[in-house]
């Protein structure tokens, strides 16, 4: 038996990771904003399931209840940063107030999380992180610019992480999913307020495909959610995992123009050098 620490297990892969290794017989400190969203885990799992209630925006509260879930199990053997939410609309249709939270939620509060529970890791031995980010964070659509910030900047934490706790037998894999079959597009995401200006433009199709509900997503999150726990019994931590056929071939489509970019730069790059010797 392991144990698992969840952000925002309410609904979406928090929820079905949290089920799925309850229903294993794994115990899991799972952390929502509102703890009657689980009542029913509650009821059917008892103590197995060991329950904070958090906004990750709170860094001090973030570090109470990572100390408090290692204070109630003793030992977490593998923390899931999986608490955040979709923002979509142009950079400036945007509100300041829409712009903090995004960051606060799904970039600072999962590297808060990260930072108060390495401590634990390194004092049990080590552990693994899961850092669920998206397709996005390694390729951006017009719509969703603030979202993409938030997420291409975790990826930046969490590789840079991979390589300080890797000594500490710590590893840390982050999760690229593409569209999932949850209730991340068509229930938590927010939509930025309108700007006539930008009304048929390529920023304007994210806008359209959350205010029509038509398009379903092609992932199964079960199916991902299985893969997601499976990757913590691989050794070395894989560094990425890359779920859903829209998450490789947009990946792949968009790491590959961007290495060709970088190829046909490589003199001009290097006619900056200093001489030798110099």
């Amino acid at each position: 038996m392991s144990n698992w620490m969840i952000t925002g297990i309410s609904s979406g892969f928090g929820r079905l990771m949290a089920e799925q290794l309850l229903a294993r017989g794994e115990r899991v400190a799972g952390t929502v904003r509102k703890l009657d969203s689980v009542a029913d885990l509650t009821a059917r799992y008892g103590d197995r399931l060991w329950l904070a209630q958090l906004d990750v925006r709170d860094t001090p509260a973030v570090r109470r209840a990572v100390d408090a879930a290692y204070g109630a199990l003793g030992r977490i053997d593998v923390i899931v940063n999986n608490a955040g939410y979709g923002l979509f609309g142009a950079a400036e249709e945007v509100t300041d107030e829409q712009l903090v939270q995004q960051i606060q939620t799904n970039l600072i509060g999962s590297m808060q999380v990260a930072r108060a529970a390495l401590p634990h890791l390194r004092a049990q031995g080590g552990g693994r992180i899961l850092q669920i980010s998206t397709m996005g964070g390694q390729m951006a659509m017009p719509g969703a610019s603030l979202y993409h910030a938030a997420k291409w900047g975790i990826e930046g934490f969490a590789d840079a992480l991979q390589q300080e706790v890797a000594g500490f037998n710590i590893g840390v894999t982050i999760v690229e999913p593409g569209g999932a079959r949850t209730q991340f597009r068509y229930g938590s995401s927010q939509l930025a307020p309108r700007l006539a200006a930008y009304d048929g433009t390529p920023a304007s199709l994210a806008r359209r495909m959350l205010e029509e509900r038509k398009a379903v997503p092609i992932g199964d999150p079960a199916k991902m959610v299985e893969l997601m726990i499976a990757s913590v019994a691989q050794t070395p931590a894989p560094k990425r995992l890359a779920l859903g056929s829209d998450a490789w071939t947009g990946m792949q489509r968009a790491l590959s123009a961007r290495l060709a970019e970088l190829e046909a730069q490589r003199d001009l790059a290097f006619s900056t050098d200093a001489p030798v010797g110099a």
